[in-house]
């Protein structure tokens, strides 16, 4: 299973995970968020909230929030 990234792809917070990503070499998926709120089904059905960016782990790990994502993705995946 790839990691997934639910996002939009102009958010700067999406942006701010996906250079994380990149940064570590990470190899991962995006999907799409749509900016319906409430057609957020993935996502809520994830974290019980429906605000993006949300990191699916391979593990199955979900993560929220940019920044609990980008220090989850240094202590998994830093050096």
């Amino acid at each position: 299973m790839m990691m997934k990234l639910y996002q939009f792809e102009t958010c700067p917070f999406c942006i701010k995970v996906r250079n994380k990503l990149d940064e570590l070499g990470l190899d991962y998926e995006t999907i799409e968020t749509p900016r319906d709120r409430d057609k957020r089904t993935k996502v809520k059905e994830l974290t019980g909230q429906i605000l993006v960016p949300v990191l699916e782990d391979n593990d199955g790990t979900v993560v929220y929030d940019s920044s609990r994502i980008v220090e989850y993705l240094d202590e998994q995946y830093g050096n």
